[in-house]
């Protein structure tokens, strides 16, 4: 659809009264799909329609299946079933045409936007851990009917939008991938040395890799990044779950924890005064520190209240089960820094950064932290282990700077 399709669609569909005045436009500033706003000039209501084709808008050698716009269709049903409140209203799916209408959250902002704008959000942590417990937790064998989960796996099946993340998340960036990475040229020669030429650390990607493609631990959102999120002061809604599937837990939880690092290296980049500098970057460790810690402690109230399998009240089962959560958890974080860093799909947070030295100093520093996050995921069992290995990269990378 263009966007004056999309008026007609929309009077053909009975979103809006026949005496409406509808304008259109295309929104969408992602990599996959189209995404129109209309709107009613004479009442001010409006909607969001969707529409996903056979091939992504990044580029036309991503060819995938259209079902995924019925898959993200009802996981916001699903979404809003249980975790009311943190994702947009859907009204109607359309599978001739692969669209569906929701909720327009114009009234909210892109927490990417927001991030970058340097506002602070002061719900969204314990909105996001919410979120992830109850769309997570709930959606394991711990909780659900096995027999029903099976179904549910089934009907979840999304295989070309989960060969896009085992291209570009868990393979590309660690392997020289010189069709599609895009690294930063000035960056070139140093990702060469510390991630193309480190075997270890293609060792334990690949150990990630695989996990990602055999592990059906829970129903995941599969890209819960901070484009995929809207926000303000107040409220928080979850977007876009198309690549949403039955994988590890810890690939949502990491790629949240990843992102809030991005805003971080750019507030560290970007605010020229040092005391707003300093309290920014304090309140972005403190919701970093947040989300891990948050989401252990209501996964943890949530299986002691709800687990359904016998097994799972067993001494110390819980606690070690969301151990190994927040260890994948921290495995998917480096993964998530070093792609939007190499690969194909890069973050505005970096690419935004207009002084040279000081962007080739915020992708090192994430990089580093990557490869420890990777590495030596296992010690990190806490929010505060985190925030360190973030913090360390950055000491590591100001001293070599200053050896240069």
């Amino acid at each position: 659809m263009q966007p004056d399709d999309a008026i007609a669609y929309a009077k053909e569909r009975g979103f809006f009264p026949a005496d409406a005045e509808l304008e259109s436009e295309e929104i969408g500033d992602g990599n996959i799909n189209y995404v129109f706003r209309v709107r009613d000039r004479r009442s001010g209501r409006s909607l969001i329609i969707k529409q996903g084709g056979e091939t992504a808008r990044i580029s036309d050698a991503f060819r995938i299946t259209p079902d995924r716009v019925r898959i993200e269709y009802e996981m916001l049903k699903r979404y809003n079933e249980l975790a009311p409140g943190l994702a947009p209203e859907v009204y109607a799916y359309d599978e001739v045409m692969r669209a569906f209408a929701m909720e327009d959250l114009s009234h909210l902002s892109i927490m990417r936007r927001a991030l970058m704008e340097h506002r602070k959000l002061p719900h969204f942590v314990e909105h996001i851990t919410t979120f992830l417990v109850q769309t997570l937790f709930y959606t394991t064998d711990v909780a659900m009917d096995p027999k029903v989960k099976k179904a549910l796996v089934r009907r979840f099946i999304n295989p070309d939008l989960c060969e896009i993340t085992e291209d570009l998340v868990y393979t590309e960036p660690f392997t020289d991938a010189k069709r599609r990475n895009d690294p930063y040229p000035p960056n070139r020669e140093w990702i060469e040395r510390m991630i193309y030429g480190d075997g270890e650390l293609r060792r334990e990607v690949a150990k990630l890799k695989w996990q990602f493609m055999s592990e059906a631990q829970a129903l995941i959102h599969g890209d819960l990044h901070t484009g995929s999120i809207f926000v303000d002061e107040r409220e928080t809604k979850v977007i876009d779950p198309e690549f949403a599937f039955f994988g590890p837990i810890g690939y949502d939880v990491g790629n949240v924890v990843a992102n809030l690092m991005f805003a971080w290296a750019n507030a560290g980049a970007t605010m020229e005064d040092e005391a707003a500098r300093l309290d920014y970057l304090h309140w972005l460790e403190q919701a970093i520190a947040g989300v891990v810690d948050r989401f252990r402690a209501k996964f943890l109230a949530a299986w002691h209240q709800d687990a359904r399998d016998p097994l799972a009240r067993g001494i110390g089962v819980a606690e070690d089960y969301v151990d190994r959560v927040i260890v994948d958890s921290a495995g998917v974080t480096g993964l998530e820094l070093a792609r939007r860093i190499i690969g194909l799909a890069h973050v505005k947070d970096i690419t935004s950064i207009s002084d040279p030295e000081k962007r080739l100093k915020a992708e090192r520093t994430l990089l580093r932290a990557a490869k420890v996050f990777i590495l030596d995921r296992y010690r990190h069992l806490d929010g505060s282990a985190f925030v360190a290995t973030l913090k360390t990269a950055h000491r590591e990378e100001e001293k070599a700077e200053k050896r240069m």
